[in-house]
């Protein structure tokens, strides 16, 4: 049976400054963090995937202190790690083939931002042929300014991105949940 890979994205320094507004999801670090810990304890595999933004500007490019991943997050050695320009992790990047090489078809996803990075690579993930698990709690994203200037929150906004998966793209679920019932899901997440 093929093991469930983990696979970060952007937990990167850059999504701690002011300038995104309000966030939601306070908790998610924590929760994100219980899942990596209970990967690393089984030696299972764990794929981090950082964003290096092409815009000089950008809290994300690589010449930023924004571009180093938070602390609790950073790959150790043995952990596959992946350097993205655009929002999915499969564009111009090894991803896929280090998936399939390996033959990891389950992915569990968590990272920032909902609607963005997360949003995209779930959808390709998917699209490929994965069976994608996402915990809410462990994903987060920021209050959005819509195409005629309203304001919508980052709950919002994080609750519509993942209604617009569930079911079509992936499985929405908790950390909790992940973490009790392992080997109860009917696609498995196998440690």
């Amino acid at each position: 049976m093929s093991q469930t890979c983990l696979l970060l994205i952007d937990f990167q320094k850059a999504f701690s400054h002011p300038s995104w507004g309000k966030r939601n999801n306070p908790g998610m670090e924590e929760n994100a963090f219980q899942l990596l810990r209970a990967w690393r304890e089984k030696s299972c595999p764990v794929v981090h995937v950082q964003h290096s933004s092409n815009d000089m500007e950008s809290k994300l490019h690589s010449s930023c202190s924004g571009f180093d991943f938070i602390d609790e997050f950073r790959p150790l050695r043995n952990e596959k790690q992946i350097i993205k320009h655009v929002n999915s992790a499969f564009i111009d990047t090894d991803l896929d083939l280090y998936l399939k090489r390996e033959k990891f078809k389950y992915l569990v996803v968590m990272g920032f931002t909902t609607n963005h990075c997360v949003s995209t690579t779930v959808r390709m993930a998917q699209n490929l042929g994965y069976d994608v698990t996402v915990p809410f709690d462990a994903t987060a994203c920021f209050e959005t300014y819509s195409y005629d200037g309203s304001l919508f929150s980052a709950e919002i906004v994080h609750g519509l991105s993942l209604a617009n998966l569930h079911h079509e793209f992936a499985t929405i679920s908790s950390t909790e949940t992940i973490l009790s019932s392992r080997f109860k899901f009917s696609k498995p997440v196998t440690f």
